[in-house]
Parts: C-alpha cells; sequence; structure tokens
C-alpha cells in the first residue's frame, strides 16, 4: 500500500510517498539541492554534507543532510535559506581549497557563488566522498577498494595497499570521481579559486533569508536593480 503525507518545503505544503529522502522528494518538485557524494544508483552516505537543508521552525531548527534524512508528516524544511546558504559556501570553500585542481568542485563553487577561499589550498587528490567505493561495492561487485585508517589519516586505497585481485580494471571508479578531471586551466593554475564561470548569488536571500525562486541562474533580480 501506498503511503503519502503532507509536509512544509520552502513555505510550500507539499505531498512525499513513504521512504522518500528530503532530497528526492525536493527534486521531484523541481528545487535543486547540490551535491557532491550522493549519486543515483548508489546508496547514500551524507558524508559531503553539501546537501544540508535546514529542517524546524525558525529558532529551532537544524541542518541535517538532505540525501539520508527522511521526509516525515509535518515537518518544516528550507533549502535555500540563508543559513543554508551559508554553511553550504563554507563547505566548498574547504573542498577547493583541499583539491583546487578539480574542475567539478570549481564548478560548483562558481555555481554557487564563492568569490574567495580563506583556506591554505592542500593539492589533495581525494576528498573522501565514497563514490568510488560505493560504485565499487554496489555497481561492480568488486570490493577491489575501501576506507583505511580514521580521522586525518583515513584514506582509500586497496587491501594492504596491494593491487587487488578483485579489481577487473573497468574505470567505474575514475568515471564517478568528482577530483579527476582538470580545471580549465590545467595542472599549473595560478590561483586556488577559478571563478570563471561564476553565477549570480540571489539577492532575495538577504532580504527574505531564502531564496524565493529557483532559476538557474538567478538573473532576474540582479537586472531589475540595474
Amino acid at each position: 500500500m501506498v503511503i503519502l503525507f503532507g509536509f512544509t518545503l520552502n513555505g510550500f505544503e507539499v505531498l512525499a510517498w513513504e521512504n522518500m529522502s528530503i532530497l528526492e522528494v525536493a527534486g521531484f518538485y523541481g528545487i535543486e539541492i547540490p551535491t557532491l557524494c550522493f549519486m543515483e544508483g548508489l546508496s547514500p552516505y551524507g558524508g559531503c554534507r553539501l546537501c544540508l537543508v535546514e529542517v524546524g521552525p525558525v529558532g529551532k531548527s537544524r541542518l541535517v543532510t538532505s540525501c539520508t534524512y527522511p521526509a516525515r508528516e509535518g515537518i518544516e524544511v528550507r533549502t535555500h535559506s540563508q543559513k543554508v546558504l551559508q554553511q553550504r559556501r563554507m563547505l566548498l570553500e574547504l573542498y577547493v581549497a583541499a583539491c583546487p585542481s578539480s574542475k567539478w568542485l570549481q564548478d560548483l563553487a562558481s555555481k554557487h557563488h564563492v568569490t574567495e577561499v580563506r583556506f591554505k589550498p592542500k593539492g589533495e587528490e581525494c576528498i573522501l566522498c565514497g563514490r568510488c567505493v560505493r560504485m565499487c561495492r554496489e555497481q561492480m561487485m568488486g570490493e577491489a577498494i575501501g576506507y583505511v585508517d580514521r580521522g586525518t589519516q583515513r584514506r582509500i586505497t586497496t587491501p594492504f595497499d596491494k593491487k587487488s585481485e578483485d579489481c577487473r580494471l573497468c574505470g567505474g571508479c575514475m568515471y564517478v570521481c568528482p577530483v579527476c578531471q582538470l580545471r580549465c586551466q590545467g595542472p599549473k593554475e595560478e590561483s586556488t579559486l577559478c571563478s570563471s564561470c561564476l553565477n549570480l548569488y540571489p539577492p532575495c536571500a538577504e532580504k527574505f533569508e531564502e531564496v524565493m525562486c529557483y532559476m538557474d541562474p538567478c538573473a532576474a533580480c540582479e537586472l531589475e536593480k540595474g
């Protein structure tokens, strides 16, 4: 039996089916929430935190990962509040500082109006999003790679750092990796942040505490100001 229930999404009453996540419901209604570790066809992980949304009444809300948080009867959800947008930009600053050579991260940063990176660039080659691990295990049935160690020492590698007999050289791990594709300037970029495709920041967030529409890119309000 299909069970339908209602909740508030960005001020509108919406319906959802049982076992749907907030991310899935938002996508169904055409509201885009940025993701990094999430990928359709793979189990939700919630590790990158980029899909954060605000759940609860104003003043008593909390931030949760929309890919792992189930939609529930009567909850209040805001996907583009000022609080959410600030957290997303901070996370993107950290990711770009970790892997400034990634085209994927640079494009996300530009799309969400990250105009500066206040952290020292590290030039790492992995952000531990786990896409490759889940792709290998869940889609390719290989389990050739996985996590080792904890905390700042955590990394992804083959068992005992040796060539895995389970690896079929399918390339699935590289296909889903968000840092394998180099940014437009190539490996010798001069700046941490690219901003070549910088999007217009939604000005309504500063006035109304949340985005009032979902144009992509957001340009109408800026043009009206001019």
